[in-house]
């Protein structure tokens, strides 16, 4: 076993995970003769519903606000209470029962429970990250705060502070860890990471890091990742921007330290490619493509075919990722890839075994053709996909920074790579003697995953994955991914702290300073001359 569990905070981090559990739900298969290439096991717990019956769900705590889950019950039809409460009440007097008028569910969802052929949705269907879903949850797995509500503008969840405080005073109440998440974790046999879907500019920001923060006091050596979700910034105003920018920069500040790994997410301000188009105003889309490549560059995690568990962990992909021990901030990208592009494009290099070890479905292969490669690790070894996930636009948050900058050194790079097979396949793990010895001579840098497993395209998700023709891709999507740290987090995290400090209350402004200072340094160690000149031009 393997599990990972996962912990969900928020409305935006939740249209991103109910696409990830819808698209991990699509891998069971039902038939004697059929073997899914997932792992359900990694993310899906056994258990018994109210009948008696086997189920199956995610291994996974969901939190929002009063009236974010929509239409979707905690008590689900497969762990449905015949008894009615009030009959087991102490109460012997007569009840008065105030109800609220609930939310109807979606016609998906009606034609789901009914086993319907489901309506095609859209962006005006879709209201709800529950409206959706095609996944049943634990009733454990449904956590509501009641304190405040979705979209209130009289009490809006959006500062810092505020969901900090919301944390402190519900642990105080219930100690939150030992309700919530303790059920999901004793029952793992060999968790091997926690995997936390957040948001990062909003009050969740502050929630989410005081919750981290007590994670590391009960499972200290247990790898975190945190996906950290932004919203889209077109239209808002320059104060929301400006809030935005300080909850991100603090939840970097504290985060650094406690989390393993931090991946940002958040749709490029400039345009995007031909091969995808988005509707930057509807969660619904911004959360697929979120989904897209999370659920990509995670998929080792879960392959039954890549066996060993050291070579397929968050551990491993941590360890590898963070080179000098204070590289917790990763850069995520990813591309669509056309069939007949990427069969030519796969025929183009010769690469080496990672872990000696390829089959017919997946395979672990490492390194960048061999003329490419140099000690120092230039950006040239790295692959550059189409959509850069990690705000690259915050290279430009200095005035006078945006000309002149050198490459960005790379320190470490994972590249996700889901196709079809084609014939290249047959020799794409045949390395040469000299590989294996400059391998031997220099730290690899950059690691591939590869697999013939395609991104599963439901009607629960939009369509905005495009081929080349620019048709909708059906079925399954060919994608690349890659997960990097190289020095251009420096000059983000650098340009953050400019942008933001002066906002940041008299009483903090030191400390988050000299954090921020501190995470950008991390990513100069082990190449930079220390040359002030160089700093400025990177």
């Amino acid at each position: 076993m393997r599990e990972v569990v996962t912990l969900q905070f928020g409305q935006q981090s939740n249209y991103v995970a109910t696409h990830f559990w819808n698209t991990q739900e699509s891998y069971f298969t039902y038939g004697a003769d059929e073997e899914s290439p997932v792992d359900h096991d990694v993310h899906f717990r056994p258990g018994l519903g109210a009948d008696g019956n086997e189920t199956f769900m995610p291994r996974t705590v969901i939190y929002d606000l009063k009236g974010g889950f929509g239409s979707m019950r905690k008590i689900n039809a497969l762990y449905d209470m015949q008894d009615d409460p009030v009959d087991s009440s102490l109460w012997s007097g007569q009840p008065v029962v105030h109800r609220q008028q609930p939310i109807t569910p979606s016609a998906y969802q009606q034609s789901l429970d009914a086993g319907l052929a489901a309506p095609e949705l859209s962006t005006s269907t879709v209201k709800y990250w529950s409206d959706f879903s095609r996944v049943y949850y634990h009733p454990k797995s449904i956590v509501q705060l009641n304190e405040f509500e979705l979209n209130s503008t009289i009490m809006p969840f959006e500062k810092w502070h505020t969901g900090e405080d919301l944390f402190a005073n519900l642990d105080k109440e219930h100690d939150i860890l030992d309700r919530d998440l303790r059920p999901f974790a004793e029952e793992s046999d060999q968790m091997q990471g926690l995997q936390i879907i957040t948001g990062l500019d909003d009050a969740w920001a502050g929630f989410s890091t005081r919750y981290i923060e007590r994670l590391r006091d009960e499972y200290g050596k247990i790898p975190v990742w945190v996906w950290g979700v932004q919203e889209p910034v077109n239209g808002l105003s320059r104060e929301k921007r400006i809030l935005k920018m300080t909850n991100k920069a603090r939840a970097f500040a504290e985060l650094s330290s406690q989390a393993s790994l931090i991946v940002p997410l958040a749709v490029p301000q400039v345009g995007l490619p031909p091969s995808i188009r988005l509707d930057p105003s509807s969660p619904w889309h911004v959360g697929a493509l979120f989904a897209a490549a999370l659920e990509s560059t995670t998929l080792y995690s879960r392959l039954r075919a890549l066996g060993s568990v050291n070579s397929t962990s968050f551990g491993t992909i941590t360890d590898l990722l963070n080179v000098y021990g204070k590289q917790t901030i990763a850069s995520l990208s990813m591309a669509v890839v056309d069939p007949q592009t990427q069969a030519e494009n796969r025929g183009k290099k010769t690469e080496s075994a990672l872990n000696g070890r390829g089959d017919d479905d997946h395979e672990v292969i490492a390194g960048p053709d061999l003329d490419d490669m140099s000690a120092e690790g230039s950006r040239e070894d790295s692959t550059i996909l189409d959509v850069d996930l990690s705000s690259p636009e915050e290279l430009d948050l200095q005035s006078g920074r945006r000309h002149g900058r050198r490459r960005a050194h790379l320190f470490s790079q994972i590249l996700t790579c889901r196709a079809p097979p084609d014939e290249s396949d047959n020799h794409q793990v045949r390395g040469s003697q000299r590989q294996g010895e400059y391998v031997r001579r220099h730290r690899q840098k950059v690691h591939q995953l590869r697999s013939t497993t395609l991104f599963p395209i439901l009607d629960s998700f939009p369509s905005i994955l495009r081929s080349h023709d620019g048709s909708a891709i059906k079925d399954g999507a060919a994608l690349k991914t890659s997960l990097t740290t190289d020095s251009s987090v420096m000059n983000k995290v650098r340009g953050l702290r400019s942008a933001v400090i002066r906002y940041i209350g008299v009483d903090e402004r030191e400390v988050i300073g000299n954090e921020l200072a501190e995470i950008a340094e991390g990513y100069k160690e082990g190449w930079s001359s220390g040359s002030d000149d160089d700093d400025d031009d990177l």
